[in-house]
């Protein structure tokens, strides 16, 4: 389906408004979840949105900037899996694959305004040791402002002016390539997923990890609800119990301060 005019400039200021948010990291509407969702609203499928969103969210989940290293934009991941999927008929899974050189392009332009943004500072202590306020408000607005452009100038290109190269492209793909791109997407979520274990997941918690997975992948459920709320249910026993031992390591803390507090008082003998 071909993306219109008006559809290309609403998703280039949604692009602008996640993309100011993922640079102030403010409401973390950046994330590929709503990215999809909202990305798929204006396109008139909620649902592909929706179900993209779910995809691309598990892939960049374990996907975090590192001191230097950066990983591709979950701003154009969200946007472009959308896209592509809706233009070219293909599955969200597909789109994964095919949407990551958007990402990581976008991710260069910013770190290249990254770079350009270090020529502002010298000019911002000056106009602050010579009280020029106006002027350094200015200079500090003037990042947020290349970087809205950026957003909204690439992802508006990306979406309605490459749609019909981008199209050809896709299309004119053979069977076994599009077939690599379906799985290569179908991966990227659990290694996404795995990334985000490898920096959270302790021990303790493993009995609960396999119980989820089993839960998800034996038994039959109409959807991931009752998953859900079996979650839900065993992270809230944990919390309870966790706050129940500290509680009870804090009056034995307590008993022991007392009980030194009383040991160490002279008796007069």
């Amino acid at each position: 389906m071909a993306i219109t005019l008006t559809q290309g400039i609403l998703i280039a200021i949604f692009a602008i408004i996640a993309g100011i948010d993922f640079w102030l990291e403010g409401f973390y509407i950046f994330r590929p979840m709503i990215v999809c969702t909202v990305t798929g609203f204006l396109l008139g499928d909620l649902k592909l949105g929706i179900i993209a969103g779910g995809l691309t969210e598990l892939a960049f989940a374990g996907l975090t900037p590192v001191g230097g290293t950066q990983p591709p934009n979950p701003i154009m991941a969200g946007i472009m899996t959308v896209v592509i999927a809706h233009t070219t008929g293909h599955s969200p899974a597909t789109a994964i694959g095919l949407s990551l050189p958007f990402s990581i392009l976008m991710q260069y332009i910013i770190l290249f305004c990254y770079s350009i943004f270090s020529v502002f500072t010298k000019k911002a202590d000056e106009y602050v040791a010579k009280g020029e306020f106006r002027k350094f408000g200015i200079i500090v607005l003037l990042p947020t402002v290349l970087v809205a452009l950026a957003y909204s100038v690439f992802s508006f290109l990306s979406v309605y002016g490459a749609q019909g190269l981008m199209k050809t492209l896709v299309n004119s793909m053979p069977t076994w390539l599009s077939h690599g791109f379906t799985i290569a997407g179908g991966i990227l979520p659990a290694v996404g997923f795995g990334l985000l274990l490898k920096s959270m997941l302790k021990t303790k918690y493993v009995p609960y990890l396999l119980l989820g997975f089993t839960a998800a992948c034996f038994i039959k459920f109409g959807n991931l609800m009752p998953v859900a709320i079996i979650g839900a249910s065993l992270a809230w026993i944990e919390y309870g119990r966790e706050k129940k031992a500290r509680e009870i390591s804090k009056k034995f803390k307590n008993i022991e301060q007392s009980l030194e507090n009383a040991g160490g008082e002279e008796d007069g003998i």
